[in-house]
């Protein structure tokens, strides 16, 4: 599998999206499948967050006219009612002010910041990127496609495209915070990639704080990719690598996928959060005390230190979970519900009925003297009978009520109405 980048220790592929009720194999994962070529082991176990990688659209399932398209940003630009901030405009680095491209949406729209078509046109023909954000929330396709890649890969998405006039370059060298991949769609992109300056950034690290190493890497330093991306191709970009873009010879168009990569400093952030129920570690400082003094602080540090490492090392697995499923798994909303439809399918519930897991909900069953279902936000609680039937409600295949195990026509459509109702399951006539 081609790509550059530097070494990294090996992933465990099992371990990118654990913890859900998705219950996919490593290899069922369609939309990772569109962005990678090759043996998906060996991009996560050789490149997840250690190397770029190109892939040619010939090895892979199918191009992205079904997910985007220069006509999809015409309807979305001139027929949507877009308001910043789902789009921005920028040259040659520099952002456009919103007040070039917004104006008053017009009579029984009362709202001052839609976009302005002919605004769009004017700063579009003069050479000026468009960047379409968010459009994991506002073009169908895309929502459907991002929930698919959350689920793939257990990281939240997000979704913007960038379409840049021939010849025309929308931001120089720079790094992301968050992995990845770029999706041709049309025209032609020359793509450059070096190693990081700073490796791994967190989001509180943006490539503004080493903006001089930045520009020098990118000068001075042999690219770790060099190419032209073409419809079909995809460039995976981790987090940290500089990468720079610019068009070639026509209207180019490209979706950028961000994986806002979960890390190891987010467990940390998380431990220490653990440590407020420690009495002792939310005692006052001293009356008087200065914390810029070194010599002040040395007197207290070795104590807190340790009151802080015995907290840690009895945090429990379960105790850290329920944090991070609070703060990680609403990172991307679910499957659309249409709230008509699914109303409907609640009232017209009956044997037969086909159900599912919502695509994209994150969720957990914990079997005991009652069974709880763990959801972003919240927890649900079911009799020790219903877990059998719970299992195969949330194992992400069609389930149809009078089939399920170890309950009772009536019983199935108790439990099938409660989950309906909690937006856990829906219809797949919906």
């Amino acid at each position: 599998m081609p790509g550059a980048g530097r070494e990294s220790d090996s992933v465990d592929p099992s371990g990118v999206a654990g913890g859900s009720c998705r219950g996919e194999l490593w290899d069922e994962r369609p939309a990772l499948r569109r962005c990678v070529a090759g043996d998906l082991d060996e991009f996560a176990s050789s490149y997840w967050g250690a190397r770029a990688l190109l892939s040619h659209g010939p090895d892979l399932p199918a191009p992205y006219d079904d997910l985007f398209s220069l006509e999809a940003v015409d309807e979305l630009l001139s027929r949507r009612g877009l308001r910043t901030p789902f789009l921005r405009i920028a040259k040659n680095g520099a952002v456009v002010g919103d007040s070039q491209f917004t104006g008053p949406a017009g009579v029984g729209a009362e709202v001052a910041d839609q976009v302005r078509d002919d605004k769009v046109a004017a700063l579009f023909a003069s050479g000026h990127t468009v960047v379409l954000q968010a459009l994991h929330r506002t073009w169908p396709a895309l929502v459907d496609f991002s929930t698919q890649l959350s689920a793939d890969a257990g990281h939240p998405v997000q979704i913007n495209a960038y379409i840049t006039p021939a010849e025309s370059r929308g931001f120089s060298a720079h790094y992301d915070v968050h992995d990845v991949f770029v999706l041709q769609v049309a025209g032609e992109k020359h793509w450059t990639v070096h190693e990081p300056v700073h490796l791994d950034p967190l989001r509180n690290q943006p490539w503004t704080d080493h903006a001089s190493a930045v520009a020098a890497a990118a000068r001075d330093k042999a690219p770790v990719i060099d190419e032209v991306l073409r419809p079909g191709d995809a460039l995976y970009v981790p987090r940290g690598f500089l990468h720079s873009a610019k068009a070639l010879g026509g209207v180019s168009a490209h979706l950028t996928v961000g994986l806002h990569t979960l890390t190891r400093y987010l467990l940390v952030q998380e431990l220490a959060a653990l440590a407020a129920n420690q009495p002792a570690l939310r005692t006052a400082l001293p009356l008087g005390f200065d914390p810029g003094d070194p010599e002040q602080l040395a007197e207290l540090l070795p104590a807190v230190a340790e009151l802080f490492t015995q907290e840690i090392r009895s945090t429990t697995p379960d105790a850290l979970a329920a944090r991070l499923r609070r703060r990680t798994w609403s990172g991307n909303r679910p499957a659309p519900l249409p709230p008509l439809a699914h109303a409907a399918s609640i009232a017209s519930l009956s044997v037969g009925t086909t159900v599912r897991l919502r695509p994209g909900l994150r969720c957990r069953l914990v079997p005991g003297d009652l069974v709880v279902l763990q959801l972003p936000d919240r927890t649900i609680t079911f009799p020790p009978a219903t877990a059998p039937a719970l299992a195969e409600l949330t194992s992400g295949t069609d389930c149809k009520v009078g089939d399920l195990p170890g309950l009772d026509d009536a019983d199935q459509l108790v439990l099938v109405r409660r989950l309906l109702t909690e937006a856990v399951v829906v219809a797949t006539d919906n």
